[in-house]
């Protein structure tokens, strides 16, 4: 590259001494042709011009090769200078490329050195979120735990305490929870007396426990209050109300099965979330029997559940059965169960007992006879209670569809009338007894959907025969025909709810019915009156003393007591309505608890079947208005 440069500085020196000669020679040409033309030089002349003119070329010759020399000199000491400077580059290029290569060393170690510290960083940052986090669950654990963990099991307690009251503007002699079907007939002395009563027997306890085995969750549920009553139960001092099983059940599932089995919410109530135990859809309300309309029961059952995408789901159970019943006039020739066996842990206890008796001569009383009421009755049942429902959310709500099949038995005595068969010999036995069974069943729906993602609208209905004891109102499942073989009433239950959440608030309005048909027949094997009616509402039954108050009966025994019962007053229930609402008020809402409190007001009417009042027919019917307050204090 230097050679190359030198060489070309050279030929471009040579080329401008060149071209200086020409001209020099053009410009001496040019001369001598004048001085030709003027006059002819001698020989001698010209060869001394033609010296001169070498001369002076030549000393231009020798001025040009200084030149020459002298930029050949430069040039060389440009090339010394650039060799040096192309060394010194070398030099510095190495150098840059070695502190380069060092630089990009020493970046990957500061890179690696920086992911370190980031690294550490985080992990401190973790290491003091998850200390702090750990003081602050050691903090809630020791003030206020969640849970309690157990041999891998988390054990969950909860529950409340309740201090509750009922005024009634009718005395029912009952705490707060209400028999809706024994609102009173008009002439009852109770309805001429209100009651208050205080009370804190629907605190409620209880414990859930969860584990994991395998793909499995297991789960076991335990749930009680104190509303119920022993024998010797009073309110006298002491408040010895007895604890009562709620809910006892344990559960097996994965993401789509779940296997449930035990005492628990039967699968006619309806559920806010699928098919779910522990979502259930219960009416807010103070009143532990809930409201007219809403069809439940709380009894042992296996419940198998299958879940689709947490969209739609179906369950069937196996639920214990009951047949409650209701009948006037009836002969003694049927048996459908008994009371409680004290031995096999049902309850024997008797409750109201009545007594009559003819007055003899001299004030003595003969041919007593007492008739005393079972504290509870138990049906001996044929099967299970069937139930099948389905559920679906898609979206917008909560939709469910149900069927119940039951089956009811009796024995029935044909001879207990000697008159229904020719082979009684006319006199009373139990020749000739035998089963009889009838099935039943009923179908149900619910729907729920909300609002403004704070009112919920609900509406609940179930209609069939024999479905009266799934309904709050305790209205009959079946009644007697006269040969002794059970009849099944045919019901139906509705219920609308309206309630609205807020933060503080929910607010609640419930609106319900339950109905029973009536089914009656007369007697035509009765030996007294063949046309004495039969069954379950006859208009033939007597209803005239519904309006008038009769005074107690000193002779059970239980004077003060016992107002008096009313006589000629038939009066079967055809209908069940109460309207509510209620408000209940969060006071306080932490980690510590929830404090909670509301009113609460009920109106019902008790319809009764229209009945012969001894001049025509007459519909008597009961009314009741209840106020309840709670205040109640929620475990976190």
């Amino acid at each position: 590259m230097k050679r190359a440069l030198a060489l070309g500085l050279l030929i471009a020196i040579l080329g401008s001494l060149h071209a200086e000669a020409q001209t020099s020679q053009g410009a001496t040409s040019d001369t001598a042709e004048r001085v030709k033309r003027k006059k002819a030089p001698s020989v001698a002349e010209q060869l001394e011009a033609m010296r001169q003119a070498i001369e002076a070329q030549q000393k231009q010759i020798l001025e040009l090769g200084q030149q020459v020399q002298s930029r050949d000199q430069r040039i060389q000491a440009l090339e010394q200078r650039l060799d040096q400077n192309q060394a010194t580059a070398t030099q510095a290029q190495a150098r840059a490329d070695s502190a380069a290569t060092q630089a990009a060393a020493e970046q990957q170690t500061v890179a690696a050195l920086k992911s370190d510290v980031a690294d550490l960083r985080t992990s401190n940052a973790n290491v003091a979120v998850g200390l702090q986090e750990a003081q602050k669950a050691a903090k809630e654990q020791v003030e206020s735990p969640i849970a309690i963990r157990f041999k891998g099991i988390t054990i969950t307690p909860g529950g409340f305490l309740a201090g509750e009251s009922v005024y009634r503007n009718r005395a029912l002699g009952a705490d707060i929870n209400t028999p809706f079907n024994s609102v009173n007939m008009p002439g009852a002395g109770q309805n001429a007396v209100s009651e208050f009563f205080g009370s804190g027997r629907q605190s409620r306890i209880t414990m859930l426990a969860e584990g994991k085995a395998g793909d499995f969750k297991m789960s076991g549920y335990y749930e009680a209050d104190f509303l119920s009553a022993g024998v010797t139960s009073n309110n006298n001092e002491s408040n010895s109300y007895t604890l009562r099983q709620r809910q006892v059940w344990g559960q097996v599932a994965d993401n789509e099965w779940s296997l449930t089995g035990g005492q628990m919410w039967s699968l006619v109530t309806e559920t806010r979330h699928g098919l779910d135990n522990r979502t259930e859809a219960v009416p807010l309300t103070i009143d532990p029997q809930y409201t007219v309309g809403f069809s439940w029961a709380r009894q042992y059952g296996i419940r198998l559940v299958r879940n689709f995408g947490n969209r739609f789901w179906l369950g069937a159970s196996v639920e214990n059965p009951q047949t409650t019943f209701a009948a006037r006039n009836n002969a003694a020739n049927f048996a459908l169960g008994s009371a409680g066996n004290g031995s096999g842990l049902y309850n024997s206890a008797i409750t109201a007992c009545s007594t009559s008796t003819i007055a003899g001569t001299g004030g003595t009383l003969t041919n007593a006879s007492t008739t005393c009421t079972n504290a509870a009755n138990y049906s001996f049942n044929a099967m299970p209670d069937f139930i099948f429902k389905a559920a679906a959310e898609p979206g917008f709500g909560h939709y469910e569809i149900f069927g119940i099949l039951s089956r009811f038995r009796d024995r029935v005595y044909p001879c207990e009338e000697p008159g229904l068969s020719s082979n009684c010999n006319g006199t009373s036995s139990a020749l000739g007894a035998y089963n009889y069974a009838v099935t039943v069943g009923g179908a149900g729906a619910n729907a729920r959907v909300t609002f403004f993602k704070q009112l919920d609208f609900g509406l609940h209905g179930l209609l069939g025969e024999g479905m009266g004891r799934y309904g709050s109102g305790g209205l009959p499942d079946s009644t007697v025909h006269a040969d002794g073989t059970l009849a099944p009433l045919r019901d139906y239950q509705g219920l609308a709810t309206l309630e609205w959440h807020t933060k503080r608030m929910d607010l609640y309005l419930n609106g319900g019915e339950e109905y029973v048909r009536r089914r009656w027949q007369f007697d035509p094997n009765n030996p007294i009156n063949p046309f004495t009616p039969v069954g379950y509402g006859s208009p033939y039954f007597g209803v005239s003393g519904c309006y008038l108050e009769t005074a107690p009966n000193v002779i059970t025994g239980t004077s003060g007591f016992a107002f008096g019962s009313l006589s000629k007053c038939s009066a079967d229930t055809q209908s069940l309505i109460e309207g509510t609402v209620g408000i209940w008020i969060r006071a306080h809402s932490g980690p510590h608890g929830r404090l909670q409190f509301g009113p609460q007001y009920s109106y019902i009417a008790r319809n009764a079947w229209v009945g012969t009042n001894g001049s025509g027919f007459s519909a008597p019917h009961g009314i009741e208005g209840m106020f309840f307050t709670s205040f109640r204090y929620y475990l976190p």
